[in-house]
């Protein structure tokens, strides 16, 4: 392969006259030292030759196997190609030893740069005239003329410095080894056919299973032949298969290894056989305390927690315990802040840190309109029509930070809200509840039993509003009905954020459908505050962004000309 390049280059060289060091007489002083001549200069041609140095032996009718294994042309062109400025690291040719195995790893060569010629070299040998040529030292000692002429320059060279790795031949008959030829290949029957298949204990075949597999007996020495011959051999039967890339660092790592502190020796009696076996058990692995969770479309709901929830019903506090079933006796449905709120810090702290202290006495819905609430066992919201005033609404407030802040940010947030709390007399545990005055949260998401504002309060209390049968999208409610208590809560709580306590008339504005259609107005545009998550996830429409332009002008003209 070559590349032609604009202009050619020049090689110089430089030969120097001397005279005898020996020459003392009066001629060498009288004849003065002939002067030096430059060398004659030859232009280099313009074509260039990438050359790739080959770890074996490469014939003329080999070098198609050679570039096969280097890839192919089009893979060699590509690594010469990129072999430059920022792209130099992926500028790496693979040469594989084994094409079209997987699980063979690759011999990896780096492109470097070289100021190397290609000259082509003719040599013609002298002949007599009954046709047998002269040989060096016979007749006129003449061997033969050599004809020196430069075709190119080789300004990148391939070459491979690494050894080869460990090759690696995992059994072709593992469903692991079907799905990786079903992937290379896309056989879409391949890869529907594959299935986890069971783990068994055979961790080690014997030499003559014929699923293990065989290594040439060259590679094994003397003494283990004959150890071979005499006694049955095992090998490792772990379904330890290549990783899908092979790293490229050919750098030795010290990896140290040790056994897990946390791990514990265990006998192990089989239920079949009755046998007993040695287990390492890792005492610290994760066991899945998190509730059940279950979506809308599951037919039913659960009655009691899950085998490893249950298990630690023992190790609860039985006081923390009693106080949750009493609750969710109440009330059957509860968010996460306002069961909270029914408990002291300390009691709080103790929930989270045991983490099955709520899924022994409830279960989750993953979406629906009870979506990320804590629900009795057993009681399904679904069928109860009363489970209407534990629908969960909750509004997105773009004002608030998505990135999360520091530890000490966030406690000096907390010792600053808890102060202001207590001059102004706001209980932080009510936070869960919306009474249309007071702000408690930055986030709306709020049971619409917990909501006590006089006006909503009726709008949810209103058996018109009801449906027949339960929705995954609005509950119990119908369509018309919720998006009206939506729009309310909406207005009532961004205008709370701007400290501003909304008035019965304007809710009831909004309330008034647009002439001639039956959609709601508008809902209200609360101001929004630039931040860096504005930047990161969502610019601001480009209305919004005027305004705020616009408002911003008039603020500042008001604070220049405050007699305008």
């Amino acid at each position: 392969m070559d590349q032609p390049e604009a202009g050619p280059s020049q090689i110089h060289a430089d030969a120097t006259a001397t005279t005898d060091a020996s020459a003392t007489d009066a001629n060498s002083i009288l004849n003065p030292v002939t002067q030096a001549t430059p060398a004659p200069e030859r232009p280099l041609p313009s074509t260039h030759f990438y050359s790739v140095e080959y770890p074996g032996y490469v014939r003329p009718s080999s070098a198609p196997l050679a570039i096969e294994r280097l890839g192919g042309p089009h893979a060699i062109d590509s690594a010469f190609r990129r072999a430059s400025g920022r792209d130099k690291v992926e500028s790496l040719l693979e040469l594989r030893l084994r094409p079209g195995n997987p699980y063979a790893h690759p011999i990896p060569g780096e492109i470097v740069p070289t100021s190397n010629i290609v000259l082509k070299v003719v040599k013609r040998r002298r002949r007599r005239k009954d046709g047998q040529e002269l040989e060096g030292g016979q007749q006129d000692g003449a061997v033969g003329e050599y004809t020196v002429e430069a075709v190119g320059t080789v300004p990148k060279t391939a070459r491979f410095r690494s050894m080869a790795d460990f090759q690696y031949q995992p059994d072709m008959s593992d469903p692991v080894a079907h799905l990786r030829t079903a992937m290379d290949t896309m056989d879409v029957d391949g890869i529907l056919k594959y299935h986890i298949p069971p783990e068994t204990e055979d961790y080690t075949v014997t030499e003559t299973d014929p699923s293990a597999m065989e290594i040439d007996p060259q590679l094994l020495g003397e003494g283990e032949v004959a150890m071979s011959n005499t006694s049955a051999k095992t090998r490792s039967n772990l379904r330890l298969f290549t990783p899908p890339l092979f790293s490229r660092q050919g750098v030795p790592q010290n990896y140290n290894y040790k056994a897990n502190p946390a791990s514990v020796e265990t006998i192990v009696v089989d239920e079949e056989t009755g046998e007993e076996k040695k287990r390492l058990i890792n005492r610290m692995r994760w066991k899945g305390y998190g509730p059940i969770a279950i979506s809308y479309a599951d037919k039913g709901v659960p009655d009691k927690p899950s085998a490893a929830v249950e298990e630690q019903r023992g190790q609860a506090d039985k006081k923390i315990l009693q106080r949750l079933e009493e609750l969710f006796a109440e009330r059957p449905v509860w968010t996460r802040a306002a069961i909270f709120n029914q408990f002291t810090p300390l009691e709080v702290r103790d929930i989270i840190n045991s983490k099955y202290l709520l899924p022994l006495v409830s279960y989750v819905f993953e979406d629906g309109p009870w979506r990320d609430t804590y629900v009795r066992l057993g009681y399904d919201p679904r069928q109860d029509p009363e489970a209407r005033f534990y629908q969960r609404l909750y509004f997105r407030n773009i004002n608030h930070p998505i990135s999360r802040p520091s530890v000490v940010s966030r406690r000096q947030e907390q010792r600053n809200e808890s102060a202001q709390a207590r001059f102004s007399g706001v209980d932080d545990r009510r936070s869960h509840i919306f009474d249309g005055v007071t702000v408690t949260s930055e986030t709306a998401a709020f049971q619409l039993c917990d909501i006590t504002d006089p006006m909503l309060k009726e709008m949810i209390e209103d058996e018109d509003a009801l449906r027949e049968t339960c929705s995954e999208r609005d509950g119990w409610y119908t369509t018309h009905a919720l998006e009206r208590i939506k729009a309310v809560l909406r207005h009532k709580f961004f205008s709370l954020l701007l400290g501003h306590i909304a008035t019965r008339e304007e809710c009831e504005r909004l309330l008034v459908p647009d002439e001639g259609t039956d959609k709601l107005p508008q809902r209200h545009r609360h101001r929004l505050k630039f931040g860096k998550h504005n930047m990161a996830k969502g610019a601001l429409p480009p209305e919004d962004a005027a305004a705020h332009r616009l408002m911003t002008t008039l603020e500042q003209q008001r604070k220049t000309f405050p007699s305008r």
